[in-house]
Formats: structure tokens, C-alpha cells, sequence
């Protein structure tokens, strides 16, 4: 070897390659090889100090501040514990709210099923004309 000062061997374990142009990692200072260069190709234990991103909340779909040098599960989780406003009461939403106008009918249907003589909301089962006696137009209706 000509030039043994040069080069650095890369920080990850089980490379250790020989890098002419080593790259030094920003978040945790240990030197890398082009392949491991990212936090997620070395593991990076200090990347939480340079990741930007906001955390949100699972459960109230918030995004919640992350202070420098905090880890953001600990916060996330710190926030689920003391001031989510999750209500699981409200997730739980009717879905079924059109109910069909011929009497005597109890079902309802997630759309809105009108009929075209006389605009009344129905389920699908008496929707045609001639299943809910429609009253609605003066020609008459066909058996087809």
C-alpha cells in the first residue's frame, strides 16, 4: 500500500470497508461508506435528533410538537396518556339513515333511493313504483 493515511473503514459492522471518500454521518459523527450513509442503512441511534417530521397522534389524528433531542414515541405516548381527545364514541357513526317511507317498512339504506313520480325515499326492496303504491304521477304505471 502506497498511501495507508488514506481512506477510512466504514462504522457498521459487518461492512468495515475501506472508503477513500468516506461520509461522516450528521446525527450520530461516525463515518460511513456510500452504502450505509443513511440512518436507516446504519441503524442511526441519534437520527430522532435530525428527523424533521411532525408525529400524529393514532388515535385523534393531532399532530403533536416534538421538541429538539426528544424522542417522538415518548412524546406521542406521553400525549395519548394525559391530553388525547380521542372518543371512541365517536367513531362509531350511523350509517344507515334512509328510511324507507312505505309503511310499515323498517329498513333503511346508506344511499338515498328516490323515486322519480313521487320523490319519496324508500329501501330497495318497495324503490319501484309499484312496490309502494305510488301515488305520485296520473299516467299509469306498466306491470313490465
Amino acid at each position: 500500500m502506497e498511501l495507508p493515511w488514506l481512506g477510512e473503514h466504514c462504522s457498521e459492522r459487518a461492512c468495515k470497508q475501506l472508503d477513500f471518500l468516506p461520509l461522516k454521518c450528521d446525527a450520530c459523527g461516525e463515518v460511513f461508506c456510500k452504502d450505509h450513509i443513511r440512518y436507516d442503512d446504519h441503524k442511526c441511534s441519534s437520527a430522532y435528533k435530525k428527523n424533521v417530521q411532525v408525529p400524529v397522534c393514532p388515535l385523534c389524528n393531532t399532530p403533536i410538537p416534538v421538541q429538539k433531542g426528544e424522542v417522538p414515541d415518548a412524546v406521542v405516548g406521553a400525549h395519548i396518556d394525559n391530553d388525547c381527545k380521542y372518543n371512541p364514541a365517536q367513531q362509531k357513526q350511523k350509517i344507515f339513515i334512509n328510511k324507507c317511507l312505505k309503511p310499515g317498512c323498517k329498513r333503511k339504506e346508506m344511499m338515498k333511493v328516490v323515486c322519480e313520480q313521487c320523490g319519496g325515499n324508500f329501501c330497495i326492496k318497495h324503490r319501484h313504483p309499484l312496490d309502494h303504491e305510488c301515488k305520485g304521477s296520473s299516467h299509469p304505471i306498466s306491470k313490465a
